[in-house]
């Protein structure tokens, strides 16, 4: 298992975490089974957006003595109430809700603590000049949570959270269908197939915007719906009508800008092992690129999507690495001293390029990669 730094919190997380659907409806020896799996596999992360109690209960039994090697990424604002799921602002219910997490769970603090479901610019509002985040900043304060999360599906609401600099890790909605649609509040939207019955061309702009924003922010992002809902991987359900495999939707968000980690939804023990499969599948199960390319009234043309196909670069280049930093600039329009000493430590730099032009006839959605390389030089004098 590879792990990487989330954020600028200095926790570590795996790049293949596990959402709570595989411990719903699930006996307390089947959420056993999965732990143990995890603790074998090394994958660390959990999400638990859910309040069930049976599936908090069952995982505090499973990771009992083994807390240390886990990171709980567990919701605030997600309460149990009349024997169902409900996300509330009201904030003597968040309050007594976390409260009872941490009973549940059998643990004195949570690793992330996420507020939970934040699509509204109205309802973000209302958290940041309420008491919902003064009480995650206390809670933060006290050591009871480790550092403070949000989960959303809006790119436009996301943004302006991260901004805020309170926010450390950002829980977001993250593949290649969703990628193309512009910011809603209705999360609907994001699978309504009327919306991918006209021509689309690349990625939605405020998408692209909030993945390189919490690049430079130092905001680490834990990616939910990597599949989809598994609408990704049935062409009958998919948006874009054509099927993709677990691990090529694993590659694609573990390639955006900032992404730390991906909740697998695996709903059984054998799909969690495909998920985990990710770290020893060669490159060519994981290529998502031709696939991307293939799909219908679809097109990211111009647009690198940071797939490695335009490698090996005969001068050893990193060139993913150079168009992100490139992009990076481009959307702050500046230089962030970040992505100037990012850039500073790529062994190879874009003043390098040979303009031979291979790179650009392997790329699949036909980049300027030459003239990429060349606005790199301008820009970072090298």
């Amino acid at each position: 298992m590879k792990y990487r730094t989330l954020g600028n919190t200095g926790i570590k997380v795996s790049e293949i975490g596990i959402g709570c659907e595989g411990f719903v409806d699930k006996t307390e020896k089947e959420v056993k089974a999965f732990v143990e799996l995890m603790l074998k596999e090394g994958v660390n992360c959990i999400d638990l957006y859910t309040p069930n109690p049976d599936v908090r209960k069952n995982l505090a039994k499973a990771i009992k003595g083994y807390r240390d090697k886990f990171i709980l990424q567990s919701h605030i604002c997600s309460i149990w109430e009349n024997e169902q799921y409900l996300r509330t602002r009201d904030i003597n219910k968040v309050k007594n809700g976390f409260e009872i997490m941490l009973k549940e769970l059998d643990t004195d603090y949570i690793d992330i603590g996420m507020i939970h479901y934040v699509d509204s610019l109205a309802d973000l509002d209302n958290i940041l000049n309420g008491e919902i985040v003064k009480y995650a900043i206390e809670l933060k304060q006290q050591g009871r949570i480790k550092c403070i999360g949000m989960s959303s599906h809006n790119p436009i609401v996301a943004k302006k959270a991260v901004e805020t600099g309170i926010i450390q890790v950002l829980m977001f909605s993250v593949n290649p269908c969703y990628d193309l649609q512009p910011a809603d509040e209705d999360v609907e939207q994001l699978w309504n197939p009327e919306k991918y019955k006209d021509n689309l061309l690349n990625m939605d702009k405020d998408r692209q915007e909030l993945y390189e924003a919490c690049e430079k922010s130092g905001v680490g992002i834990t990616v939910m719906k990597a599949f989809g809902g598994g609408d990704l991987l049935n062409d009958k359900y998919s948006p874009a009508k054509v099927s993709l495999t677990p691990l090529q939707c694993l590659h694609y968000a573990l390639t955006r800008p900032a992404v730390a980690s991906v909740m697998s939804g695996a709903r059984t023990i054998e799909e969690l092992k495909e998920s985990i499969r990710y770290e020893i599948a060669d490159e060519k199960e994981k290529d998502y690129a031709s696939t991307l390319a293939s799909f219908p009234k679809i097109s990211w043309e111009g647009h690198c999507m940071y797939c490695g196909h335009c490698a090996p670069c005969p001068k050893g280049i990193d060139i993913a690495s150079v168009t992100k930093f490139l992009n990076l600039i481009k959307a702050q329009g500046m230089i962030p001293e970040t992505v100037r000493e990012h850039y500073k430590l790529l062994q190879h730099k874009a003043g390098e390029c040979l303009s031979c032009g291979v790179c650009e006839k392997r790329c699949p959605f036909k980049v300027e990669i030459r003239n990429n390389m060349k606005e790199a030089v301008k820009l970072f004098g090298e």
